[in-house]
């Protein structure tokens, strides 16, 4: 089905990613220079069916390119779980005038925004989430910033714990994917990295391998595990967490452990150059789909290059880890 868009509607929904507002203005510029209208929707799902809802200007997206966090606000909209509030949304969408809506989040904005679509209003998903969980796309704005963010944590972590021959125990964010952690892993050259989508035996995969290094002449060490690894036992409640981790690894192999659990600043500070490039293609590409009458899209990068998929098709894809990059950093790791 082809739409007449003249009127674009765009919100951020659930956890910001640095690059949320580089996506805005690209989409913003791309459709001011195509003479189309854009309203920015403040607060996600929440803020559309609120009518909380500006016309953008040029301006309204001048300086916004190198700040994190993203200016229109974000919300998680439960209510939009529900057909009800998706009708009010529909509804919401008629009355202020807008044509087709494009939604910069994860995968439960995109639910959303393919309910919408199902309604008749065309929906352009654009992945902003720092876990680079969205299967239909290699890449995801905000994980390369989180990534960076990550390192430099952890390089400052390092210092302390070669100054007292440490073992650093470090939570990162993945709730369900272990990119960051995979990522980080090589980065730091840590001993070893725990993430969702892989079976660990602590003492083969973490204490063995700490054992056989310090036959190496090591000393201090990296261990890097994501916050949904939830296969490691550690009560009868079945929860793990670092600093549980960092005194088992204290009891079994007699180096000093501390834990370090980096948290929400992995979603904070300036967008690295890599997410303001993808984030503007991808702002721009999100716009050039509206304009040809297209919705219900997913847009994704898939090498160097920017495509898009059905909504109903991607939300559909599994992510899997990427089994050539956790060869490296095993092999890598002695």
């Amino acid at each position: 089905m082809e739409y007449n868009v003249k009127t674009i509607g765009i919100l951020t929904s659930g956890g910001d990613a640095p690059g949320m507002n580089a996506a805005v203005r690209a989409v913003t510029r791309a459709a001011l220079f195509h003479g189309m209208n854009v309203k920015g929707i403040y607060k996600g799902f929440n803020g559309l069916m609120g009518g909380n809802i500006k016309n953008l200007s040029l301006r309204d997206v001048s300086g916004v390119l190198e700040r994190g966090g993203t200016f229109l606000y974000s919300a998680r909209c439960p209510e939009f779980i529900e057909d009800a509030g998706v009708e009010k949304g529909k509804i919401a969408c008629k009355k202020a005038g807008i044509d087709g809506l494009v939604v910069c989040g994860g995968d439960g904005s995109f639910r959303g925004a393919r309910d919408l679509s199902l309604k008749g209003i065309p929906c352009i998903c654009i992945p902003c989430t720092i876990d680079n969980d969205i299967a239909a796309t290699d890449y995801c704005i905000g994980y390369d910033t989180a990534v960076n963010t990550v390192v430099d944590n952890i390089d400052k972590l390092r210092d302390t714990s070669q100054s007292h021959d440490r073992c650093s125990v470090v939570e990162v964010m993945g709730r369900h994917c272990g990119d960051i952690a995979l990522r980080s892993a090589i980065c730091e050259g840590a001993v070893s990295f725990l993430v969702p989508e892989l079976e660990y035996d602590l003492e083969r995969d973490v204490i063995t391998k700490m054992r056989t290094t310090l036959g190496t002449g090591k000393s201090h060490f990296i261990v890097i595990v994501a916050e949904g690894v939830t296969n490691l036992r550690f009560d009868d409640k079945g929860n793990m967490d670092a600093a549980q981790l960092a005194a088992y690894i204290q009891e079994k192999t007699g180096v000093e452990a501390r834990a370090t659990v980096i948290g929400h600043v992995q979603r904070g500070g300036k967008p690295s150059a890599r997410d303001r490039v993808i984030a503007s293609e991808m702002g721009h590409y999100a716009v050039e789909l509206l304009r040809k009458g297209i919705g219900n899209r997913i847009v994704a990068r898939r090498g160097s290059e920017i495509i898009d998929v059905d909504i109903l098709e991607g939300l559909e894809m599994k992510k899997t880890i990427d089994m050539d990059l956790v060869r490296v950093a095993n092999e890598i790791s002695i």
